[in-house]
């Protein structure tokens, strides 16, 4: 792979395309959309309070949270991107209640690719100045190609993914992806509104000291996640670890992915199967962790062995450095 700093992330993706192993250059028009879309709704965050995109849409999604305004937007930028240039057949959002067959052009249906994003991670924090992101993930269509896209194109394992990546909106905007081949990351410089490869070959360390979790659920979480809390707490040589926790997906595992860490979110009695969705957050997510040398599990198999069965399924979340995802499935498991 060719990994020179300063790159922009458009000669990156011609010049390594040839490393991944479907190369037609179709998914590389299908990164450079995202790309594009990613500028789009970066320009309208970083205009949040200046105009009317803050607060509540007045609506609530599939899974009956309430949506912010911003999530629409970036909802509809990203489905009107990808849908506008014929390298997808399908998209499927976290905001829509079932995926969208893309039939607009001629050549929809021969596309080889179906997106699955979360256009808006965290957006709640927007209100307050606080990152937030979006997360994507790529497949290849197991349906004939010619033929309208099925719900089965969507369905597939995390470890049938080409391609995945997120984007952190934050004091820089960062692009982080990866089709298999390790991580990669990328600046945007917003006077010229390109983005430059600042963070080649990204790795999480294999051990850390960050642990991120919503502690105030504390009462409703399983006995091997408290047990794990009472490690991290534990006053040892290399311990108490130090607890950080943003409420943003994107911003939480980007900080442990470049400190070393590991981000929980598990299942309990407020949340009986998790909280995050497997196809939207987790699979992108295990799949850039994993390339990165780090782990993600569902405190006790792998995520991205998880057969997928409904569009909007949640999991329980272990994710980051190696070995602290192991303790905790160790603990999860004497438990």
């Amino acid at each position: 792979m060719n990994l020179e700093a300063g790159q922009t992330l458009g000669e990156f993706i011609i010049e390594n395309q040839k490393d991944f192993k479907y190369s037609s250059g179709e998914l590389s028009r299908l990164i450079s959309s995202i790309k594009l879309a990613t500028k789009v709704v970066n320009h309208k965050v970083n205009q949040a309070g200046l105009v009317d995109i803050l607060g509540k849409f007045g609506s609530e999604n599939i899974q009956g949270e309430e949506q912010q305004k911003l999530d629409v937007f970036a909802n509809e930028a990203f489905i009107k991107t990808l849908s506008q240039r014929e390298v997808v057949c399908g998209i499927a959002s976290e905001e829509n209640d079932d995926f969208i067959q893309i039939t607009n052009t001629v050549n929809s249906h021969l596309s080889k690719y179906v997106v699955l994003i979360d256009p808006l991670d965290g957006s709640s924090n927007i209100d307050v100045n606080v990152s937030v992101g979006t997360i994507f993930s790529i497949y290849r269509r197991v349906t004939p190609e010619g033929t309208p896209v099925q719900i089965e194109d969507f369905l597939q394992k995390g470890n049938q993914q080409v391609a995945a990546g997120y984007v952190i909106y934050g004091s820089s905007t960062m692009l982080i992806y990866t089709t298999g081949n390790g991580v990669n990351g990328f600046t945007l410089n917003p006077s010229i509104g390109t983005f430059y490869l600042s963070h080649p070959n990204m790795r999480i360390p294999e051990d850390g000291n960050i642990y991120s979790i919503n502690e105030g659920n504390y009462a409703h979480f399983p006995q091997g996640v408290k047990d794990y809390l009472k490690y991290c707490q534990k006053v040892e040589e290399d311990r108490p670890y130090t607890s950080r926790y943003i409420g943003s997906l994107c911003a939480d595992f980007h900080r442990n992915m470049l400190k070393g860490g590991i981000y929980i979110y598990p299942s309990g009695s407020k949340s009986p199967n998790g909280k995050l969705r497997l196809l939207y957050e987790c699979n992108p997510m295990a799949y850039i962790a994993e390339q990165a040398g780090g782990k993600a599990t569902d405190g006790f198999q792998r995520i991205m062995d998880i057969q997928p069965t409904e569009l909007h399924q949640r999991v329980p979340f272990f994710c980051g450095s190696k070995n602290m995802v192991e303790k905790a499935e160790e603990l999860m498991a004497n438990s």
